[in-house]
């Protein structure tokens, strides 16, 4: 949609404007209410990526990636550190795995690392959507 746009912000509005619209109403109701099978987009992204630029000497690449949080709700959040902000800090990791070749690069899959102190508490883990058959990535993004 837009949200690989290079657009300042990207909030109902700029993403509408984007697509060519002229009320952010179909973007959130996209956003808000469409259910959809995030891994099952993810995999038939990855089978795109292998028609369109798939090549013999292409490599993946691996990448974790710190998304700072103020609170202590979101699925995996504790004070870890995170490369992004070079230091111990209250966050997330997320893990990528891209593909590249001469021929292009995409991004083919993430997952959240979740770390030991949530995985030991299974109750914290089910309030924040780990482990019930969802993404804890699914939006609305969890509480923070």
């Amino acid at each position: 949609m837009g949200l690989l746009a290079p657009l300042e912000k990207k909030n109902g509005w700029t993403l509408a404007e984007q697509v060519g619209q002229l009320r952010p109403d179909g973007v959130q109701r996209l956003l808000n209410h469409s259910e959809w099978d995030q891994d099952a987009v993810r995999d038939d992204v990855r089978d795109f990526v292998v028609e369109s630029i798939g090549s013999p000497d292409g490599v993946l690449i691996g990448d974790d990636t710190g998304f700072l949080k103020k609170g202590t709700r979101s699925a995996g959040v504790q004070r870890q550190y995170s490369g992004t902000a070079g230091r111990t800090e209250n966050c997330q990791i997320g893990t990528f795995l891209a593909y590249a070749s001469a021929r292009g690069r995409a991004l083919i899959d993430r997952e959240l690392y979740v770390p030991r102190s949530w995985t030991d508490d299974r109750a914290r883990c089910r309030a924040a959507g780990i482990g019930t058959g969802t993404s804890p990535w699914r939006w609305p993004r969890s509480p923070t």
